[in-house]
């Protein structure tokens, strides 16, 4: 799965998708079941899902007529691998400066 970071950026900018992610790693829950946490209509919270998705944040299954919403780790992981990545850079960058400042003493 390719974890695509503009659309996981984007997707966990507001407060209610991520809400809604936290909620659904901890336990699958149907569109409907979430709709009734949230002071807003079933379409918005399915579009909150659908931006959810196309970040492959979450998954949807099948059960009954109802769409459970899952939440998918490995692509919080992947971009946790990216964010660990620009602080490995600002660290060696913090680290050369160290060496510059010592060599001037």
């Amino acid at each position: 799965m390719v974890v695509d970071a503009d659309l996981v950026f984007h997707a966990l900018a507001d407060a209610t998708r991520r809400d809604i992610l936290t909620r659904v790693i901890r336990s699958g829950q149907s569109v409907s079941e979430l709709a009734r946490a949230y002071p807003m209509s079933f379409a918005a919270v399915q579009k909150h899902v659908a931006v959810l998705e196309r970040a492959a944040l979450v998954r949807k299954t099948r059960r009954g007529r109802e769409q459970i919403v899952h939440g998918e780790v490995e692509a919080l992981r992947r971009v946790a691998r990216l964010l660990d990545g620009y602080e490995e850079l600002w660290r060696q960058r913090a680290a050369g400066i160290d060496r510059i400042l010592e060599e001037e003493q």
